[in-house]
């Protein structure tokens, strides 16, 4: 090559491996050098720009020579090659026999890329993930739902509360499993309540509903239930079925009271309920009606009281309960019901026989001697707790709207408040005052009140005719108030049977020890 000039490789200096100079044959230092950058560039020992024994090629680029000659590469130093990859496949075939010309035409990397290392790697690198876990038994994932009928099973779905499909759904069991629904259809409200079991005895409120449906309205008068009143009713129900759908319940109980027991066309009611809600309820006697009332409050009895009159004034009929606690005493309150009366008459029927509007000083007089007259064909028998010897240790106990009304009015309450409400003491005098203060309202101003409303301006003057009545009965010094009644004993009676508490108290402490301790007990 006449008037280039060549230029010798020095100490020090990267040679191009893929780049020769045309022409010349390049010297041992620079075949050396350039081998050494290509195995310093692969990790591996590959020859380029020599043979097996070193002797340089002759007039070819550096690029070519190194594809020619490792084909000529023995099988011992493959086989060497193969032995130090520890992630070099066990099933390659070692055949002794020079490498193929796709393999030995693989491109040579510049030194110090690392794409060969990572290939090398790659092919033997075994599969990635985490292990797939055992697989369900067949019909492992069906549950069964204890509905107060026949049981139910519900199919799990493909993304359950388990995890994807084919994992094994833990051992600990849901909280959403222990939820309860009670469902109280009455001659004035249609009330829902789904609640979950905590600690022994109490509960939390998942969802409710309570809307006033006057199904009991004219039938004091006919005898039967209006179409008016059976459609609002129907109404509200349809909104309770789909609340009961949407929540995985594990049991309910659905009562009706006074206007579906006493109204001639009730069963065609029952039936049109089913029919048009899907929700069966059952009729339930007016013993059964003052039992679950006193199970419903028999957290707000202390244990410094010997003796109480539980009373629930309902829309069309009004339940009292005389309790002595004074023997054998237990935690359920409704054991200790020694005895007990329904008075046929509640605040719609009484409202709609002496008109709820407009009621005067009279009038009101006149509704508690109609009550009176009721109360006196009760003859109770004689109880240690109301002889005297418990005196002072035996009050009563109300769960109505009456009494919630009367407690919000002695509050002041700008707005109804259950949280202050429930449990309430009033003295005498306190419920002497909140009478004579709704005897002087008009309806608008009973209307306009915000612990009243528009709904129960009519209602509330009959309601504490009634409460009149019995205070008169059963003197005492204070009443406490309750705003809760049916659909509370209800699900007490439902977790206590079902044994949820015992349930929820173990994983109670289990949670308890285990953020406590900050390890598995």
């Amino acid at each position: 090559m006449t008037g280039q000039t060549v230029k010798d490789l020095r100490d020090g200096e990267t040679p191009n491996a893929g780049v020769s100079l045309a022409g010349d044959r390049p010297s041992e230092r620079a075949i050396k050098a350039a081998t050494d950058g290509v195995e310093q560039g692969r990790g591996t020992t590959v020859a380029s720009g020599s043979v097996a024994d070193g002797a340089p090629s002759e007039r070819a680029p550096a690029s070519v020579s190194a594809n020619k000659e490792a084909g000529a590469e023995p099988a011992g130093r493959r086989r060497r090659r193969r032995r130090k990859s520890a992630h070099k496949s066990e099933n390659a075939p070692d055949t002794g026999q020079p490498a193929s010309n796709a393999d030995a035409a693989a491109p040579v990397p510049a030194p110090g890329e690392k794409k060969g290392r990572r290939r090398r790697r790659k092919s033997g690198r075994e599969i990635q993930g985490r292990p797939l876990a055992p697989q369900k038994a067949p019909g492992q994932g069906q549950q069964k739902s204890h509905l107060n009928g026949p049981a139910h099973t519900h199919a799990p779905s493909a993304h359950g509360a388990g995890g994807p499909a084919g994992m094994v759904a833990p051992s600990v069991r849901r909280p959403v499993d222990d939820l309860y629904a009670a469902l109280d259809l009455g001659t004035n409200n249609c009330r829902l309540l789904i609640a979950q079991p905590t600690r022994p005895g109490q509960f939390r409120v998942v969802d409710a509903f309570s809307r006033i449906v006057r199904l009991g309205e004219g039938l004091d008068a006919t005898g039967k239930l209006s179409d008016d009143a059976m459609d609002r009713a129907v109404e509200a129900l349809k909104v309770c079925a789909g609340k009961l759908k949407n929540r995985p319940v594990r049991r309910h109980r659905l009562i009706a009271t006074e206007a579906c027991r006493s109204a001639r066309n009730g069963a065609e009611f029952l039936a049109r309920v089913q029919a048009e809600t899907g929700l069966e309820l059952e009729v339930v006697t007016r013993e059964t009606e003052a039992r679950l009332a006193v199970a419903g409050c028999s957290s707000l009895v202390g244990r410094d009281t010997d003796g109480l009159v539980l009373f629930d004034i309902g829309g069309g009929s009004s339940e009292i309960a005389m309790i002595d606690l004074t023997e054998n005493r237990s935690n359920r309150l409704a054991d200790h019901i020694k005895a007990w009366t329904s008075l046929p008459v509640g605040v719609v029927t009484l409202s709609e026989r002496h008109g709820g509007c407009l009621v005067t000083p009279d009038v009101f007089a006149a509704m508690v001697a109609e009550v009176d007259a009721m109360l006196a064909e009760f003859t109770p028998p004689p109880l240690p707790a109301f002889s005297g010897l418990a005196d002072g240790r035996i009050h009563l106990l109300g769960t109505s709207g009456t009494v919630t009304t009367l407690a919000g009015l002695h509050l002041e309450l700008p707005r109804y408040d259950r949280r202050k409400v429930d449990g309430l003491w009033l003295s005498n005098d306190d419920v002497d005052r909140m009478l004579d203060r709704l005897l002087s309202w008009d309806f608008d101003a009973r209307a306009a009140n915000p612990c009243i409303g528009a709904d129960r301006a009519d209602l509330v003057l009959a309601g504490c005719a009634i409460l009149q009545s019995i205070r008169k009965r059963w003197p005492s010094q204070r009443m406490r108030v309750a705003d809760r009644g049916l659909r509370e004993g209800l699900l007490n009676e439902m977790m206590a049977s079902d044994g949820a508490w015992r349930r929820s108290g173990r994983n109670f402490r289990y949670r308890n020890q285990r953020s406590n301790q900050g390890e598995k007990p």
